[in-house]
Protein backbone atom coordinates (compact mmCIF):
# COMPACT_ATOMS: atom_id res chain seq x y z
CA UNK A 1 0.00 0.00 0.00
CA UNK A 2 2.74 2.78 0.75
CA UNK A 3 4.68 1.58 -2.33
CA UNK A 4 1.66 2.22 -4.39
CA UNK A 5 1.31 5.57 -2.54
CA UNK A 6 4.55 6.66 -3.57
CA UNK A 7 4.26 5.61 -7.20
CA UNK A 8 1.02 7.99 -7.23
CA UNK A 9 3.09 10.41 -5.73
CA UNK A 10 5.66 10.20 -8.43
CA UNK A 11 3.37 10.09 -11.06
CA UNK A 12 1.88 13.83 -9.94
CA UNK A 13 5.55 15.18 -9.84
CA UNK A 14 6.51 13.66 -13.46
CA UNK A 15 2.92 14.91 -14.49
CA UNK A 16 4.14 18.96 -13.37
CA UNK A 17 7.34 18.41 -14.42
CA UNK A 18 6.20 17.64 -18.23
CA UNK A 19 3.65 20.23 -18.20
CA UNK A 20 6.39 23.02 -17.07
CA UNK A 21 8.67 21.79 -19.96
CA UNK A 22 6.37 21.86 -22.69
CA UNK A 23 5.16 25.49 -21.04
CA UNK A 24 8.10 27.02 -20.69
CA UNK A 25 9.58 26.13 -23.63
CA UNK A 26 6.96 26.89 -25.71
CA UNK A 27 5.64 30.30 -23.43
CA UNK A 28 9.68 31.60 -23.72
CA UNK A 29 10.24 31.03 -27.65
CA UNK A 30 6.56 33.00 -27.95
CA UNK A 31 7.58 35.97 -25.59
CA UNK A 32 10.75 36.25 -27.91
CA UNK A 33 8.15 36.30 -31.05
CA UNK A 34 5.86 38.27 -30.13
CA UNK A 35 7.56 40.80 -27.33
CA UNK A 36 5.54 40.39 -24.69
CA UNK A 37 7.28 40.82 -21.16
CA UNK A 38 4.09 39.13 -18.77
CA UNK A 39 4.53 35.86 -21.25
CA UNK A 40 8.27 36.49 -20.25
CA UNK A 41 7.65 36.37 -16.83
CA UNK A 42 5.25 33.44 -17.13
CA UNK A 43 7.64 31.25 -18.87
CA UNK A 44 10.45 31.76 -16.48
CA UNK A 45 8.05 31.43 -13.87
CA UNK A 46 7.51 27.81 -15.45
CA UNK A 47 11.15 27.24 -15.31
CA UNK A 48 11.87 27.59 -12.26
CA UNK A 49 9.01 25.37 -11.67
CA UNK A 50 10.80 22.74 -13.56
CA UNK A 51 13.77 22.65 -10.54
CA UNK A 52 10.88 22.83 -7.88
CA UNK A 53 9.18 19.27 -9.25
CA UNK A 54 12.13 17.64 -9.38
CA UNK A 55 13.35 18.78 -5.60
CA UNK A 56 9.83 17.12 -4.96
CA UNK A 57 10.23 14.29 -6.96
CA UNK A 58 13.62 13.65 -4.80
CA UNK A 59 12.17 14.63 -1.41
CA UNK A 60 9.50 11.85 -2.03
CA UNK A 61 12.18 9.44 -3.03
CA UNK A 62 14.31 9.60 -0.24
CA UNK A 63 11.26 10.38 1.96
CA UNK A 64 10.44 6.53 0.70
CA UNK A 65 13.50 4.96 2.63
CA UNK A 66 13.53 2.96 5.48
CA UNK A 67 15.11 3.63 9.00
CA UNK A 68 18.59 3.02 9.35
CA UNK A 69 21.14 3.53 12.01
CA UNK A 70 21.18 7.29 12.51
CA UNK A 71 17.50 7.97 11.03
CA UNK A 72 15.39 6.06 13.54
CA UNK A 73 12.42 7.61 12.47
CA UNK A 74 13.04 7.08 8.69
CA UNK A 75 13.29 9.86 6.20
CA UNK A 76 9.91 11.02 5.69
CA UNK A 77 11.07 14.47 6.24
CA UNK A 78 12.76 15.06 2.99
CA UNK A 79 9.44 15.41 1.77
CA UNK A 80 8.78 19.29 3.82
CA UNK A 81 12.49 20.13 3.03
CA UNK A 82 11.89 19.70 -0.81
CA UNK A 83 9.07 21.88 -0.33
CA UNK A 84 11.13 24.23 1.84
CA UNK A 85 13.70 24.22 -1.30
CA UNK A 86 10.71 24.95 -3.69
CA UNK A 87 9.72 27.81 -1.85
CA UNK A 88 13.46 29.86 -2.48
CA UNK A 89 13.12 29.28 -6.07
CA UNK A 90 9.96 30.28 -6.20
CA UNK A 91 10.99 33.55 -4.26
CA UNK A 92 13.85 34.24 -6.16
CA UNK A 93 12.65 34.00 -9.97
CA UNK A 94 9.75 36.42 -7.87
CA UNK A 95 11.96 38.90 -7.14
CA UNK A 96 13.76 38.62 -10.44
CA UNK A 97 10.28 38.91 -12.17
CA UNK A 98 9.44 42.18 -10.09
CA UNK A 99 13.05 44.01 -10.42
CA UNK A 100 12.32 43.33 -14.74
CA UNK A 101 8.69 44.27 -14.69
CA UNK A 102 9.68 47.13 -12.57
CA UNK A 103 12.49 48.51 -14.83
CA UNK A 104 10.03 48.35 -17.96
CA UNK A 105 7.62 50.86 -16.27
CA UNK A 106 10.37 53.28 -14.76
CA UNK A 107 12.04 53.37 -18.05
CA UNK A 108 8.91 53.72 -20.13
CA UNK A 109 10.26 50.71 -22.36
CA UNK A 110 6.67 49.44 -23.30
CA UNK A 111 6.38 46.66 -26.23
CA UNK A 112 3.55 45.84 -28.27
CA UNK A 113 3.01 41.89 -27.91
CA UNK A 114 1.06 40.18 -30.60
CA UNK A 115 -1.79 38.24 -30.55
CA UNK A 116 -0.76 34.75 -30.40
CA UNK A 117 0.95 35.51 -26.99
CA UNK A 118 -2.52 36.13 -25.53
CA UNK A 119 -3.59 33.15 -26.74
CA UNK A 120 -0.44 31.00 -25.42
CA UNK A 121 -1.29 31.93 -22.14
CA UNK A 122 -4.88 31.74 -22.14
CA UNK A 123 -3.72 27.80 -23.24
CA UNK A 124 -1.22 27.98 -20.85
CA UNK A 125 -4.16 28.72 -17.89
CA UNK A 126 -6.01 25.85 -18.97
CA UNK A 127 -3.63 22.78 -18.98
CA UNK A 128 -2.08 24.54 -15.81
CA UNK A 129 -5.23 24.42 -14.48
CA UNK A 130 -6.06 20.38 -15.04
CA UNK A 131 -2.45 19.69 -13.85
CA UNK A 132 -3.98 21.53 -10.34
CA UNK A 133 -6.77 19.33 -10.23
CA UNK A 134 -4.85 16.20 -11.18
CA UNK A 135 -2.32 16.99 -8.02
CA UNK A 136 -4.71 18.15 -6.12
CA UNK A 137 -7.06 14.77 -5.90
CA UNK A 138 -3.44 12.92 -6.13
CA UNK A 139 -2.26 14.36 -3.02
CA UNK A 140 -4.99 13.75 -1.00
CA UNK A 141 -5.14 10.19 -1.98
CA UNK A 142 -1.80 9.90 -0.81
CA UNK A 143 -1.84 12.27 2.12
CA UNK A 144 1.23 14.01 0.20
CA UNK A 145 2.36 17.48 1.76
CA UNK A 146 5.10 18.32 -1.09
CA UNK A 147 2.26 17.12 -4.09
CA UNK A 148 -0.36 19.13 -2.02
CA UNK A 149 2.53 22.21 -2.11
CA UNK A 150 2.89 21.30 -6.00
CA UNK A 151 -0.21 21.45 -6.93
CA UNK A 152 -1.10 24.92 -4.94
CA UNK A 153 1.91 25.96 -7.52
CA UNK A 154 -0.10 24.60 -10.37
CA UNK A 155 -3.14 26.42 -9.34
CA UNK A 156 -0.91 30.08 -9.31
CA UNK A 157 0.81 28.96 -12.21
CA UNK A 158 -2.85 29.25 -13.71
CA UNK A 159 -3.62 32.51 -12.25
CA UNK A 160 -0.69 33.38 -13.18
CA UNK A 161 -1.12 32.89 -17.04
CA UNK A 162 -4.34 34.47 -17.18
CA UNK A 163 -3.00 37.65 -15.34
CA UNK A 164 -0.39 37.70 -18.22
CA UNK A 165 -3.46 37.29 -20.66
CA UNK A 166 -5.23 40.45 -19.47
CA UNK A 167 -2.15 42.43 -18.98
CA UNK A 168 -1.66 41.42 -22.99
CA UNK A 169 -4.90 42.09 -24.65
CA UNK A 170 -5.02 44.93 -22.81
CA UNK A 171 -1.78 46.45 -24.13
CA UNK A 172 -3.19 45.48 -27.69
CA UNK A 173 -5.95 47.44 -26.74
CA UNK A 174 -3.80 50.59 -26.41
CA UNK A 175 -2.90 50.79 -22.79
CA UNK A 176 1.01 49.89 -23.63
CA UNK A 177 1.50 49.54 -20.07
CA UNK A 178 -0.77 46.46 -18.80
CA UNK A 179 1.78 43.87 -20.11
CA UNK A 180 4.59 45.20 -17.76
CA UNK A 181 2.29 45.46 -15.08
CA UNK A 182 0.81 41.88 -15.67
CA UNK A 183 4.74 41.08 -15.50
CA UNK A 184 4.89 42.64 -12.01
CA UNK A 185 1.14 40.71 -10.76
CA UNK A 186 2.68 37.66 -11.78
CA UNK A 187 5.95 38.51 -9.68
CA UNK A 188 3.71 39.45 -6.84
CA UNK A 189 1.75 36.13 -7.34
CA UNK A 190 5.21 33.51 -7.19
CA UNK A 191 6.28 36.06 -4.17
CA UNK A 192 3.03 35.09 -2.31
CA UNK A 193 2.93 30.95 -3.16
CA UNK A 194 6.40 30.95 -2.07
CA UNK A 195 5.61 32.68 0.99
CA UNK A 196 2.75 30.37 1.78
CA UNK A 197 4.52 26.94 1.32
CA UNK A 198 7.98 28.47 2.87
CA UNK A 199 5.26 29.45 6.30
CA UNK A 200 3.99 25.99 5.95
CA UNK A 201 7.13 23.70 5.93
CA UNK A 202 8.82 25.70 8.44
CA UNK A 203 5.67 25.33 10.62
CA UNK A 204 6.14 21.41 10.20
CA UNK A 205 9.88 21.14 10.49
CA UNK A 206 9.67 23.15 13.89
CA UNK A 207 7.23 20.34 14.84
CA UNK A 208 3.96 22.63 14.66
CA UNK A 209 0.72 21.03 14.96
CA UNK A 210 -2.71 22.19 14.40
CA UNK A 211 -4.19 22.87 17.81
CA UNK A 212 -7.71 21.85 16.70
CA UNK A 213 -6.87 18.06 15.25
CA UNK A 214 -5.09 18.06 18.83
CA UNK A 215 -8.08 18.06 20.57
CA UNK A 216 -10.10 15.72 18.88
CA UNK A 217 -6.72 13.17 19.34
CA UNK A 218 -7.31 14.13 22.90
CA UNK A 219 -11.35 13.70 23.02
CA UNK A 220 -10.58 10.19 21.22
CA UNK A 221 -8.27 8.97 23.58
CA UNK A 222 -11.05 10.48 26.58
CA UNK A 223 -13.61 8.57 25.05
CA UNK A 224 -11.82 5.28 26.45
CA UNK A 225 -14.08 4.29 29.64
CA UNK A 226 -10.85 2.95 31.35
CA UNK A 227 -9.13 6.23 31.02
CA UNK A 228 -9.93 8.73 33.63
CA UNK A 229 -7.38 11.44 32.25
CA UNK A 230 -5.66 12.55 29.76
CA UNK A 231 -2.45 14.24 31.31
CA UNK A 232 -0.53 14.99 28.41
CA UNK A 233 -0.68 14.71 24.60
CA UNK A 234 1.81 16.31 22.03
CA UNK A 235 1.74 15.62 18.14
CA UNK A 236 3.83 16.14 15.74
CA UNK A 237 4.03 15.41 11.83
CA UNK A 238 7.31 13.37 10.59
CA UNK A 239 6.63 13.72 7.19
CA UNK A 240 3.21 12.40 6.24
CA UNK A 241 2.80 10.88 9.44
CA UNK A 242 1.63 11.57 12.91
CA UNK A 243 3.16 10.85 16.04
CA UNK A 244 1.80 11.27 19.40
CA UNK A 245 3.36 11.08 22.68
CA UNK A 246 0.52 10.66 25.75
CA UNK A 247 0.26 10.39 28.97
CA UNK A 248 -2.99 9.20 30.68
CA UNK A 249 -4.53 8.46 34.11
CA UNK A 250 -5.66 5.02 34.97
CA UNK A 251 -6.84 3.21 37.94
CA UNK A 252 -4.02 2.52 40.40
CA UNK A 253 -5.63 -0.78 41.41
CA UNK A 254 -5.11 -2.49 37.84
CA UNK A 255 -3.05 -4.70 36.74
CA UNK A 256 0.31 -3.89 34.19
CA UNK A 257 -1.21 -6.35 31.64
CA UNK A 258 -4.84 -4.43 31.99
CA UNK A 259 -2.67 -0.96 31.63
CA UNK A 260 -0.96 -2.80 28.41
CA UNK A 261 -4.47 -3.97 27.18
CA UNK A 262 -5.69 -0.28 27.48
CA UNK A 263 -2.73 1.30 25.68
CA UNK A 264 -3.29 -0.92 23.02
CA UNK A 265 -7.01 -0.18 22.20
CA UNK A 266 -6.42 3.46 22.39
CA UNK A 267 -4.01 2.38 19.67
CA UNK A 268 -6.72 1.04 17.59
CA UNK A 269 -8.84 3.74 18.44
CA UNK A 270 -6.25 6.61 16.86
CA UNK A 271 -5.84 4.22 13.62
CA UNK A 272 -9.05 3.82 13.29
CA UNK A 273 -10.34 7.79 13.92
CA UNK A 274 -7.17 9.45 13.10
CA UNK A 275 -5.26 7.74 10.67
CA UNK A 276 -2.30 7.71 13.12
CA UNK A 277 -0.19 4.62 12.88
CA UNK A 278 2.46 5.82 16.12
CA UNK A 279 1.61 6.83 19.44
CA UNK A 280 4.04 6.60 22.43
CA UNK A 281 1.28 6.20 25.47
CA UNK A 282 2.22 6.15 28.65
CA UNK A 283 0.37 4.86 31.97
CA UNK A 284 0.38 6.51 35.08
CA UNK A 285 -1.97 5.87 38.46
CA UNK A 286 -4.87 8.15 39.47
CA UNK A 287 -5.48 9.44 42.25
CA UNK A 288 -8.67 11.66 41.85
Amino acid sequence: MENNQWKKGETGAWVSIIAYVVLSISKLIMAQIGSSDALRADGLNNTTDIIASLAVLIGLRISRKPPDSDHHYGHSRAETISSLIAAFIMATIGIQVLFGAGETIVNRQFGEPSLLTGWTAVAGAVIMYGVYRFNLRLSRQVSSRALYAAAQDNRSDALVSIGAAVGIFGTMSGMLWMDPAAAVIVGAVILKTSWDIFTDATHLLTDGFDEDELHEIKSTISSHPEVNKVADVKARLQGNETLVDVIILVSPDITVQKAHDITDEIEILLEKNHHISYAHIHTEPYHG
